[in-house]
């Protein structure tokens, strides 16, 4: 889940770390309104939207009069923001926010995020602040500082000496800076979070340290545990499918092509689709229905699916160990007939209750193609959708 970068401050104001003034906006009255209540001389007028690179793509705009910032909110709210982000589509901008200017001295990197292959926490940091990461890493690699952080001991002094040493911070802000990387990580522990990152983190003309903008990521699946950062949720910025899906537990994501897949378990699904663009294909989603599928689910995860006007066929991967092939049988069949399919299905099989359900899509009388493998599975449904 993600949020936008006013409530990321907020966030990270509660945890102490320096972020400058500012006030959402929705309107562009309010937008003014919210100018006049910081004062000027300068503001910035920010789209608010979950995607990076907003600057770039014109969602970040300095005004220097109250005119200004009614010009400005006027052409940025409503505007169809593009980034390398938000792919050609773009991204309907529906909320703004007005910042105070800030003293930039000098602009960094910081992030927190979880590092798998070590099973620790990675603090990244580079004096390169303002650029994609990506792009850093790729031309100059040797600006990206690392430390990885033990959970049972925190980040140790000496890491924070590391990271400042590896930005070239000035002596005078280095306690400052090392304080912003503790409390950062501890903001990223508390709050369950998989990403937290600061881009630019700014050192002004006096030394100190303020964060200019602020990216989360949280699990998921530690989300309950925190109702005040759901509540937070901005549904506009997701995928009405997958946010359907969601209803039903389905695991659903969009993707470019005209294969519709449902499959049980993500490594299947994943496996599913790599066989797909073997044989010459193009997955149209990632759906993955779980163990416990019911047919309920099973004709949800049709409709969802099917309104994807790409989808032009769909293939069904089922491997029945928790789940029966009989249930999902019978899901599909109903599913068919919900529907009122129209494209091209495949299903495969294989597991508990295999002959079982193999027997219920054959008694159905429905035109479904069965197959034995999945190369078998994916060499039909790419010929029947070409």
């Amino acid at each position: 889940m993600k949020i936008h970068e006013y409530q990321g401050k907020e966030i990270l104001r509660s945890f102490g770390v320096p972020v400058p003034r500012g006030i959402p906006a929705f309107t562009v009255q309010e937008a003014v309104e919210a100018a006049q209540k910081l004062g000027g001389p300068v503001w910035v007028v920010k789209a608010q939207i979950h995607a990076g690179g907003r600057g770039k793509g014109g969602g970040v705009k300095v005004a220097k009069t109250l005119d200004e910032v009614k010009t400005l909110a006027g052409q940025i709210l409503g505007m169809q923001l593009k980034t390398h982000q938000t792919g050609p589509e773009g991204q309907k901008v529906r909320r703004l926010y007005i910042e105070e200017g800030a003293d930039i001295q000098k602009e960094y990197y910081l992030s927190v995020l979880t590092d798998r292959a070590s099973q620790k926490v990675a603090i990244i940091a580079s004096s390169e602040g303002g650029m994609n990461i990506e792009e850093v890493a790729h031309s100059h690699p040797e600006k990206i500082v690392k430390v990885f952080v033990d959970p049972l001991t925190g980040l140790t002094d000496a890491q924070g000496q590391e990271l400042a040493k590896g930005v070239n911070m000035p002596e005078g802000s280095v306690p400052q800076f090392i304080d912003v990387c503790k409390k950062l990580y501890k903001c990223y522990m508390d709050t369950d979070a998989s990403l937290v990152e600061i881009n630019p983190l700014n050192r002004d003309s006096k030394g100190n340290i303020i964060a200019l903008d602020a990216k989360f990521n949280f699990d998921s699946n530690a989300l309950f545990r925190h109702p005040e950062i759901v509540a937070l949720r901005d549904l506009d910025e997701e995928d009405p499918a997958e946010l359907e899906a969601s209803k039903f537990d389905l695991s659903y994501i969009s993707l470019d092509g005209n294969i519709g897949c449902m499959v049980n378990g993500a490594g299947l699904a994943m496996a599913t689709m790599d066989t797909i663009k073997l044989f010459g294909g193009e997955p149209a989603n990632f759906l993955d229905v779980g163990g416990g599928a019911t047919t309920e689910k099973v004709t949800e995860a049709f409709k969802i699916m099917l309104k994807n006007p790409k989808v032009k066929g769909i293939l069904v991967n089922i491997f029945g160990g928790i789940m029966r092939c009989d249930t999902i049988a019978t899901g599909v069949v109903a599913a068919c007939k919900a529907v009122n399919l129209q494209v091209p299905l495949v299903v495969r099989m294989k597991g508990t209750f295999e002959e079982e359900g193999k027997k219920i899509l054959a008694d159905s009388k429905l035109p479904i193609i069965s197959a034995d493998t999945m190369a078998d599975a994916a060499t039909k449904i790419v010929a029947a959708v070409k």
